[in-house]
């Protein structure tokens, strides 16, 4: 499955990006890493990413989502995972990113965090 992307913005420094299939290397990737990095850089440095539909995850994807992490921190914001699936959530935690990608169990989670 081709990954897919979704971007919402519900506040103007907002986005919640919805993925759905895999992370994993390829132009799929390229291209939801340069959409979500031109929507922090126009001002939507309070990320949410939503996981749900995300079976699985290489070490491309998890590189570029470290990435958009610390670009949202340089514009003053903040990037949180929510709806992560148990083998994701292992892999971030195996290679112990988890303190640049915290988790929460929904949209409305992270985003109660982030206000």
């Amino acid at each position: 499955m081709i990954l897919q992307v979704d971007i919402q913005k519900p506040g103007p420094s907002v986005a919640v990006v919805r993925f759905t299939g895999a992370l994993t290397l390829g132009t799929s990737l390229h291209a939801a890493d340069a959409q979500m990095q031109k929507t922090i850089k126009d001002g939507a440095a309070k990320v949410v990413l939503d996981m749900a539909g995300v079976p699985y995850m290489d070490s491309a994807g998890l590189g570029v989502l470290v990435q958009t992490s610390g670009l949202a921190r340089q514009q003053g914001g903040e990037l949180r995972l929510c709806g992560v699936s148990d083998r994701v959530a292992d892999l971030i935690k195996m290679t112990r990113t988890d303190a640049l990608l915290p988790m929460d169990s929904d949209v409305d989670a992270s985003l109660a965090k982030l206000a």
